[in-house]
């Protein structure tokens, strides 16, 4: 294996109701999508197939009952909230009380990037979108992970990983990488703890919201490893890996890293090439203590007894890649994983050496460095509620408001890819995996789609009794090479359904 894998993200936005603090965030999101479904989207709208949805399915054996789950944790019941798919395969839908945007699957981290992106400018679009409606007062979104009141929502990352993997060897061998790959996936924050009161700038949005080292949860007592056992494939060839600790970037470069890095250390798990041990002490302590230092000097202690900063850590994730690459592929690697193996590199030395020279490529270093200039110039210190609004402007995706759209714009953040690849992503599905069957299907057939969900796709056909539902357990079949000559030329549904089932 290499960075090529079936992954996706999936992105909860901060939602404000501008001139009403005490809206319901539940109904305004709700408006956000209606608005997008109903401007975008052909003839009937497909429902969500929740079907399949196992939520309370614990990695470690065993299910949880309902009883005692938390109502955040039943994602299988059908509450009557805005929830759509998209032409491009994407899932957009209200997430309690956030408007929520799901990529469909993909295989690389190029592609991650592409419709992460595309879903920002969905949501943008939605926004827009629902101001238009009768009265209804501007809402604005945010790609960040708290209001800094105490409240955190998610930027979960999924990964297809193989069943045989024990799930033992994940823990062990992914809790002090996650513990420290922050130094280049942190979106930044103002204020420490979870409600943001002490003073201080600190490296994650997230890290002060974990409080277990593994757990099925994943909006209280949140793990660092997360147990959620739901495929959305074969169970017995797959797990999915369901990444809840990581922030919500807008850097490319940061989400590019992100899931890249993660992707190859997952395939070395897989194969058993990691036989270091690089436990950390006290994981939760540890990751909000890495946190809590943009100066990057912080030190771990790994249970051999050894004393190492978090780069340093990253560092030796970093040394056994380039030989597992080097082993399995020689010269053979494919050019994604030669690039995130040469950015990660270049990244962890400027970052060892003086983190501002990366400040065109992350996200937690570019907004320190705007928030330093504004403090230098203004004589703010870090308790002054003006940098906590700078902070919140980052996240702002209005392109002529957000902070970051700004620094894009002056060339002084650097992007992976141009404004009409994303653009095509909000539409066009990916070629590579079951998406493309799903997107083609809701673009082509909108009137007889009934439902989808991840592993299927329901007609409703005319002169049938029943819905027909189309299995799509195997995220790599249901391609363009697949089955794009058998949508081109089938012109309705019914022929589609024939040529499948025959």
């Amino acid at each position: 294996m290499s960075v090529r894998r079936v992954m996706g993200t999936e992105v909860e936005y901060g939602i404000s109701v501008q001139g009403q603090p005490l809206a319901n965030p539940m109904v305004a999101s709700s408006q956000v999508v209606n608005a997008y479904a109903s401007a975008t989207l052909k003839a009937r709208r497909a429902r969500w197939d929740f079907e399949e949805e196992s939520p309370l399915r614990d990695a470690r054996g065993f299910d949880m009952s309902r009883q005692v789950a938390d109502p955040s944790q039943l994602t299988d019941e059908d509450l009557g909230l805005a929830n759509v798919i998209l032409t491009n395969g994407a899932r957009l839908y209200v997430d309690h009380a956030h408007p929520e945007y799901s990529t469909p699957e993909v295989t690389t981290p190029l592609d991650v990037v592409r419709f992460d992106k595309a879903g920002e400018q969905v949501m943008l679009d939605a926004a827009r979108l629902a101001l238009q409606l009768p009265s209804n007062p501007a809402i604005v979104l945010y790609k960040n992970n708290t209001d800094n009141k105490g409240a955190s929502y998610g930027a979960h990352e999924n990964y297809l990983m193989r069943r045989s993997t024990p799930f033992a060897d994940i823990v062990r061998h992914l809790t002090p990488f996650f513990v420290s790959r922050q130094v280049f996936t942190g979106a930044g924050r103002v204020g420490l703890g979870q409600d943001g009161r002490q003073h201080g700038f600190q490296i994650s949005q997230r890290a002060d919201f974990f409080e277990v080292e593994v757990g099925l949860e994943t909006t209280l007592k949140r793990p660092i490893i997360n147990t959620r056992d739901e495929p959305h494939a074969d169970p017995e060839k797959y797990r999915r890996l369901h990444v809840i600790i990581g922030d919500a970037n807008l850097s490319e470069i940061s989400t590019y890293l992100k899931v890249g890095t993660t992707a190859l250390v997952l395939s070395m798990i897989e194969d058993r090439f990691i036989s270091r041990d690089l436990t950390v002490d006290g994981p939760v302590a540890a990751l909000r203590a890495v946190s809590h230092d943009p100066g990057l000097s912080q030190t771990l202690t790994l249970t051999d007894g050894r004393t190492i900063t978090g780069i340093q850590l990253q560092l030796e994730y970093l040394d056994l890649a380039k030989k597992y690459v080097e082993d399995r592929f020689g010269s053979d690697a494919d050019p994604q994983t030669v690039d995130v193996l040469a950015r990660w590199e270049s990244v962890l030395d400027r970052l060892e050496r003086d983190p501002m020279l990366c400040a065109s490529e992350l996200d937690w270093v570019a907004k320190f460095k705007l928030l330093q200039q504004y403090r230098e110039r203004d004589g703010l210190d870090w308790d002054d509620a003006k940098l906590h609004l700078i902070d919140l402007q980052y996240a702002d995706i209005r392109p002529e408001k957000g902070l970051y759209h700004r620094l894009v714009r002056a060339g002084r953040i650097e992007r992976l890819l141009d404004d009409d690849v994303v653009e095509a992503a909000m539409h066009d599905p990916p070629v590579d995996t079951r998406a493309y069957f799903r997107g083609r299907c809701l673009e082509k057939y909108p009137a007889q789609v009934a439902a989808a969900s991840w592993d299927s796709v329901i007609f409703d056909l005319p002169g049938r009794e029943s819905l027909q539902r189309i299995p799509t357990i195997d995220p790599l079949r249901g391609t363009k090479a697949h089955v794009g000559a058998l949508l081109d030329a089938s012109q309705t549904a019914e022929e589609l359904f024939q040529r499948l089932t025959h």
